[in-house]
């Protein structure tokens, strides 16, 4: 996977799990559709899933920032 797409699977997975944490727009949608049953155990899985989102686009972040730093020294030597 190219550091692109990652940085942006990245930052999509965490807007999207920080909204769905931090606003009530998942509860909204669960309870327009009759799943509001669910309500009580999405922090098992919205936290987690933001954890791993967060540490995706972190690394993303870092490997596109160890390229460069190699590009230059690259182009540097030449």
């Amino acid at each position: 996977m190219n550091e692109r797409t990652l940085l942006g699977a990245g930052l999509a997975g965490t807007v999207i799990a920080a909204l769905c944490c931090f606003t009530p727009v998942l509860i909204v949608l669960a309870g327009v559709v009759g799943l509001s049953a669910i309500v009580g155990y999405l922090d098992y899985v919205l936290l987690p899933a933001l954890v791993f989102f967060i540490g995706l686009t972190a690394y993303s972040v870092w490997r596109r920032n160890r390229g460069a730093r190699t590009t230059d020294r690259v182009i540097k030597q030449d």
